[in-house]
């Protein structure tokens, strides 16, 4: 059986949602043999302004480039989630970083986790710059359709060279964070 996954990264210049989105596409493409495609939007002021990086994961060719079914979006500023909440699929899932976003959409058919993203990132990791690579060990954690080790390799690959370790810290972050809510979950059912 064959699927596509969309995923949308949104928040906003600055915090790296581009570069995990190319992490991403790059696990899944290079790492995990599958077909990925990424693209990216942000506002005309780059660091502040609004910015979005999607990510497609098929194992069949890609058609069509652009998410217009997301099943999974990360959101880290509350305009983003107001922004594009609506865009989710039913039963798709919303990450959102729980200092940032208090504000939930009211009629939403989908599943929405508050993380703590950033706070993890500056509290456990020391540095909120990583906030993005936390975000990518809460999706691998949460999803199994790329496996960690391709993103490790991937991380690898795309972080600034002296920063390795600082990054593998945070993806570890990330991953611990997504078992936390796992086990969340199933205590609640």
């Amino acid at each position: 059986m064959s699927f596509r996954y969309e995923i949308r990264l949104s928040g906003e210049g600055g915090q790296g949602l581009v570069l995990a989105g190319k992490i991403l596409a790059e696990a899944a493409a290079i790492y995990d043999e599958l077909n990925a495609t990424q693209s990216q939007s942000y506002g005309p002021e780059a660091r502040g302004g609004a910015s979005r990086s999607e990510v497609i994961i098929s194992d069949e060719d890609i058609d069509y480039p652009k998410a217009v079914h997301i099943d999974l979006m990360l959101c880290l500023t509350q305009e983003s989630l107001d922004r594009y909440h609506t865009d989710v699929k039913e039963g798709g899932i919303i990450i959102v970083d729980s200092q940032a976003v208090t504000r939930f959409p009211e009629t939403q058919a989908c599943e929405i986790i508050p993380v703590p993203i950033i706070d993890l990132a500056r509290d456990k990791v020391g540095k909120t710059l990583v906030a993005n690579i936390v975000a990518l060990g809460i999706i691998a954690g949460l999803l199994d359709l790329i496996s960690v080790q391709a993103l490790q390799q991937a991380i690898e690959a795309r972080v600034p060279k002296g920063t390795e370790d600082l990054n593998r810290k945070a993806f570890q972050i990330g991953l611990e964070a997504a078992k936390d809510i796992r086990e969340h979950t199933k205590h609640k059912e």
